[in-house]
């Protein structure tokens, strides 16, 4: 079971065998009030106020927000403009942690007997984005403007260096499974896939042992083993892998009457609803050269160089660290950016295994468009976007691309496409905002 194109780099799963460790609190956290598409929330804070873990310290603002709670108990020191791991500067809530720690959590609902409608008030209350890198937020996503028959919870986790996603799937499997469960309450749907990668054999076993037809509310649900392939857990290429169903240039899952949600992102939902907690803290996997690769559950706001510390700090002086993984992750500059909704890892690579190169002309060879999961043409942005003509690339399908950075990985002249293909998008939308 697969998609057309993709491509096969080195897995580099090392840590796949190491349970969720959990990290103690650093003494500073740092919380950008924006951790999600769409609007940044609002703070509802200031300077000098004590706070406590779970506490919403930023409010959504417009249709597409997420709230923002406290990860820790102690003072407001600060609300100031930071740069943020996107590269932007954002206002953001900094807190010095107190010694004794209490908890505002949300009260707990019975999925059984309450409505869909206030199951995704409280997705919505409790801060919850996807967790699997987008962070578009969940109470919006779950409300679908067209009728959806499926839901997809995508545990492909196909980006290498990463096991998180791995990880909850076989220690928490029955609490994510029943995350699965309310978001498919919330979507009224009666269809519930799983897809694995078929490198996590033990995840896929633990699913098939938890998911046991008719234990679940009458609810059809299947796990599906899936060809290990990059980009499988793009939605597209999933839903296309699992449904043979293509959404359309310009379309969302819902067009094609699919929704599709991390195994990370239903693990929160179960928690927000049956527990009552709000999304302070997430699993993310940190690899590469470090003293002790781990899995962690970490608290947002933790700065990327408590993290490093707590696992034996870097082995290697000269050192590139990147937030997520080597295909989509984000270079950072500084160890000080903290983890964010969307973090998935940190994953530190030596000067030794990056290589720098000078891209040469386009071969025309055509390799970007076989492996291409969307069926573009990977080629013609680079070649239009290196030239200035960003507006070209627009009629072409370049805003239906999901920057898997696939073809920049295939490509024999090492030419940047991925690159020029966000330049592209950035120099369409800003001519879009003053037309």
């Amino acid at each position: 079971m697969t998609f057309a194109g993709g491509v096969h780099p080195p897995e580099r799963k090392e840590t796949a065998g190491f349970p969720i460790e959990k990290m103690p609190v650093s003494g500073q956290v740092t919380i950008p009030l924006s951790q999600h598409t769409g609007t940044s929330a609002v703070a509802v804070v200031k300077p000098g106020d004590l706070v406590v873990t779970g506490q919403k310290i930023g409010e959504k603002t417009g249709f597409i927000s997420a709230n923002v709670h406290s990860s820790i108990t102690g003072k407001v020191s600060g609300i100031e403009s930071r740069l943020h791991p996107s590269g932007n500067r954002v206002e953001t809530v900094v807190i010095e942690t107190s010694e004794k720690e209490d908890f505002a959590f949300l009260p707990p609902l019975d999925r059984h007997t309450v409505s869909p409608e206030i199951l995704r008030d409280r997705v919505g209350e409790a801060g919850l984005v996807g967790l699997g890198g987008a962070a578009f937020p969940s109470e919006v996503k779950f409300s679908p403007t067209k009728p959806v028959d499926t839901l997809i919870i995508n545990g492909c986790e196909c980006e290498p260096c990463l096991s998180a996603d791995h990880r909850v799937m076989l220690e928490r499997t029955r609490e994510m499974v029943e995350g699965a469960v309310i978001i498919a309450r919330i979507l009224k749907v009666n269809r519930v896939y799983f897809g694995v990668e078929d490198n996590k054999p033990d995840a896929f076993i633990a699913l098939n042992n938890t998911i046991v037809p008719g234990s679940w509310e009458g609810l059809e649900m299947q796990a599906f083993s899936v060809e290990t392939k990059y980009p499988q857990g793009a939605e597209k290429s999933l839903i296309w892998t699992l449904l043979h169903r293509e959404v359309p240039s310009g379309g969302l899952p819902m067009d094609v009457g699919v929704i599709v949600s991390n195994v990370g992102t239903a693990l929160a939902v179960k928690e927000a609803v049956v527990d009552g907690k709000p999304l302070y803290e997430r699993v993310i996997t940190v690899s590469g050269k470090v003293g002790k690769p781990a899995n962690l559950l970490v608290r947002l706001g933790t700065s990327a160089r408590d993290i490093i510390e707590y696992c034996g700090g870097l082995t290697e002086n000269e050192v590139a660290v990147v937030m997520g993984g080597p295909m989509m992750g984000l270079p950072l500059p500084s160890l000080e950016f903290p983890v964010i909704k969307g973090t998935s890892g940190i994953t530190v690579f030596s000067r030794k295994e990056l290589r720098s190169f000078e891209y040469g002309p386009c071969l025309k060879c055509g390799r970007c468009v076989d492996i291409c999961p969307l069926y573009l043409l990977p080629y013609f942005y680079g070649l239009y976007a290196e030239k200035g003509f960003y507006q070209e690339c627009g009629p072409a399908g370049v805003l239906d691309c999901i920057e898997c950075g696939a073809c920049t990985y295939i490509c024999p002249a090492r030419r940047p496409i991925v690159q020029w293909v966000k330049l592209a998008k950035a120099k369409i939308f800003q001519a879009k905002k003053k037309a």
